[in-house]
């Protein structure tokens, strides 16, 4: 099994991050990278994909956001070999661009019909391979400095030759956000679970019924960390719900039939990610990036004198 292929779901208008979002498409918001430099989103995402090991990324997007992103790519490429003249890290930058769009490809979604609908239109592209799947307004940090969260993931799904989805135990006033599960722990695997039973978005109560995993901390269930390696076998799942004429495609629903039809794991991912839809979203992953890259000590730094700033003013 090899995995070679990325999907990057970018549809979504962001409507949580209005106004902003009504000029910069979400996936566009500059954020400085690990790197200490600043970019699009959807190019740190893309590069997460291309440190592990992916040959070919497909971006999922809203109806004329191709052509958008494609040119954003290309000015950024023009104006750093334009404004940077004769500097090596302009014109390695621009060759890490250049990179990106030729392995890019863009599919537009035609209409919002959820989630699952967006990963249903990147079937042409997957065709009959396994393929990571990485949502557009997640940002991810891996701990492990020698291997990104990707990586890990695709690690564990190239070795067991299954579906894995990435996951990180989340205390249970949180887990409204997200999809949730329970499994059976591997022996001889840390952190690795055999997938039994998925809920969207589940509440507290359903999930003290439901989705207990053994050897967890009190309080704290499995959810989905916004990364998956996925069989092309989703797609009928999904193709299933379409013809139903349902108008919200879950992902969730397939997955959890993958679970029941194929073998299917959770790897408890080294790492975090953050939400860039939430309204601290941006401004924790940005924090995230500052502590785990180069610029370590200038962000604690800065987050020291900005505290005792905010404390000042709290006095006066």
């Amino acid at each position: 099994m090899k995995v070679r292929k990325a999907v990057i779901t970018a549809a979504a208008r962001g409507a949580r991050l209005y106004p902003v979002a009504d000029t910069v498409q979400k996936a566009m918001l500059p954020v400085v990278d690990i790197d200490g430099l600043p970019k699009p989103t959807i190019q740190i995402i893309a590069e997460e994909a291309l440190a592990s090991g992916i040959e070919e990324i497909c971006v999922i997007c809203a109806p004329g956001d191709g052509p958008r992103y494609l040119e954003a790519f290309t000015s950024l490429r023009d104006n750093l070999l334009e404004s940077f003249k004769n500097t090596d890290w302009a014109k390695e930058e621009a060759e890490k661009v250049d990179q990106l769009r030729t392995c890019i490809q863009f599919v537009e979604q035609s209409e919002p019909l959820g989630y699952g609908h967006a990963v249903y239109c990147a079937r042409d592209f997957v065709k009959d391979e396994p393929f990571l799947l990485l949502l557009g307004d997640h940002l991810y940090v891996s701990n492990n400095p020698t291997q990104r969260s990707a990586a890990q993931l695709i690690e564990l799904a190239v070795q067991e030759e299954c579906a894995v989805s990435a996951v990180n135990p989340t205390i249970e006033h949180q887990i409204h956000r997200y999809g949730t599960l329970t499994g059976k722990h591997l022996p001889n695997q840390k952190g690795v679970y055999q997938i039994d039973r998925i809920i969207e978005k589940p509440s507290l109560s359903t999930a003290e019924l439901e989705l207990q995993t053994p050897g967890l901390r009190n309080g704290y269930y499995l959810c989905f960390f916004g990364m998956h390696v996925l069989t092309p076998n989703v797609f009928a799942r999904l193709q299933t719900q379409i013809e139903s004429g349902s108008q919200n495609i879950q992902l969730t629903t397939a997955l959890q039939e993958l679970a029941i039809a194929e073998k299917y794991l959770a790897l408890e991912v080294k790492g975090n990610r953050y939400d860039l839809s939430k309204k601290q979203g941006l401004l924790q992953a940005q924090i995230a990036l500052g502590l785990a890259g180069e610029a370590h000590d200038e962000t604690l730094t800065s987050m020291v004198d900005l505290l005792a700033e905010a404390n000042q003013r709290k006095v006066k």
